[in-house]
């Protein structure tokens, strides 16, 4: 089925940024829409996701040019092709670039096409998008990783890991596992009103309360989970996203609310430290994304007791991923669409990742939007496991609800991993 058609636009995200949405449309007038979201803490090895900068505009982060480049360079170049072969539409695309991180065309204006392209031809086929991107066994729901409370780049407190995430990898279902939590997250909310903490929440939903330290965070939510019908340690987990990278300074990790500074092995001794406390079995980015011989020396240190994800690290490039694997400097790998900018290069990396033992999660990003591309995603890939935020906002919820969608349509023959899905089992 061939390309008819290519229009793009500006819309926003959940911050309040412009971003690009794409409509794809096929000869038989099949129609593909996607719009691209947009991360905060990104690691300075990502694609580069094309901005004006003209600050007349959404203070310098309107995407007139992005759109541009769809609607006349990648639109002339791709009308005509066949729209079944993904990874010929996605190849024209970075051939057209150019460059070695897509900054000539936007890994935003490419990656818009590269997804609405995909859902046009499963519309045109009349698949559900997890069946038509599927490339093996595409019958398994993500086990979700909810982040309940925010700090870093993500909220306006003084809290400095990232994510706190409950993980729910003793649930028998995706429905259950959503269950548990979404009731966790409540329990948290009242026990935070309690203690006159603010409930306001961070930009992926997790509330975004002032405290008195980091761990200070995951007692509030071991008190949630002990409220909770769920048992600590065999229904509910804890999983961190530390983004070291936002940290790290002058040689230092700086914990500004614990009041230290860390330098490579203290930070690798610090979180061991958090695993040997609390039932944490999955840090992401626990380290600066340069900081090789840190990571090296964590995954070596915890790597058989934790999972250790890479994200700025790796950043979705099967070339940076080839380094962690030889320096084995972690044994998970966070999948984010828009860090390299096509589905094609998207998979390759996942293949590369599970043929060396490393588990897969698909991951959102800070700025998202009402496209559920990840939930399918994950399960056309078999992943079992999703980042996408928390049980409240829209932006979040909506890839929550196409899995429970796709569950459904399942029926009898969805699958739901257990604790074997993580990267150090």
């Amino acid at each position: 089925m061939k390309i008819k058609n290519i229009l793009s636009r500006s819309v926003l995200d959940s911050r309040g940024n412009p971003t690009i949405e794409v409509d794809v449309q096929l000869a038989d007038d099949s129609i593909g829409r996607a719009i691209v979201p947009s991360g905060a803490s990104t690691g300075k090895f990502e694609a580069v996701e094309l901005r004006d900068n003209d600050f007349n505009f959404y203070f310098g982060k309107s995407v007139h040019n992005a759109v541009k480049n769809v609607n006349t360079l990648i639109s002339q170049e791709l009308i005509g092709m066949d729209s079944s072969n993904q990874s010929d539409i996605d190849n024209a695309m970075i051939a057209l670039d150019g460059t070695n991180n897509k900054s000539f065309l936007g890994a935003n204006a490419i990656l818009g096409v590269s997804l609405a392209n995909a859902k046009a031809f499963a519309l045109s086929e009349k698949l559900p998008l997890y069946m038509s991107l599927g490339i093996s066994d595409n019958s398994t729901l993500p086990i979700p990783m909810i982040n309940i409370l925010n700090g870093g780049c993500h909220a306006d407190n003084n809290v400095d890991i990232q994510e706190f995430m409950v993980f729910p990898i003793g649930a028998s279902s995706f429905s259950n596992a959503l269950q548990m939590g979404t009731e966790t997250f409540h329990h948290l909310k009242s026990i935070l009103k309690k203690k006159n903490l603010s409930t306001t929440v961070g930009d992926e939903g997790g509330f975004a309360p002032n405290l008195k330290s980091n761990e200070e965070a995951i007692e509030l939510i071991l008190e949630a989970i002990n409220q909770s019908p769920f048992n600590l340690g065999k229904d509910l987990f804890l999983a961190l996203d530390v983004a070291a990278s936002e940290l790290f300074n002058n040689g230092k990790y700086h914990l500004e609310s614990n009041n230290v500074h860390f330098n490579s092995e203290e930070m690798v001794e610090f979180l061991k430290s958090l695993v040997r406390q609390y039932p944490i079995i999955s840090i992401e980015d626990g380290l600066d994304e340069n900081d090789w011989k840190g990571w090296t020396l964590l995954t070596d240190e915890i790597g058989d007791k934790c999972q250790i994800v890479g994200d700025d690290l790796t950043v979705t490039n099967i070339t940076r991923l080839k380094k962690a694997i030889d320096n084995k400097s972690m044994n998970s790998i966070l999948i984010k669409l828009n860090q390299i900018g096509t589905i094609t290069e998207t998979i390759a990396t996942i293949e590369l990742a599970k043929s060396n033992n490393f588990s897969t999660i698909i991951s959102h990003r800070s700025g998202e939007t009402e496209d559920v591309t990840i939930a399918d995603f994950s399960v056309a890939m078999g992943s079992g496991q999703i980042k996408t935020g928390s049980t409240c906002r829209t932006d979040r919820v909506a890839k929550y609800n196409q899995l429970l969608r796709i569950e459904e349509s399942l029926g009898a023959n969805a699958k739901f991993p257990g604790i074997e899905v993580l990267g150090n089992k």
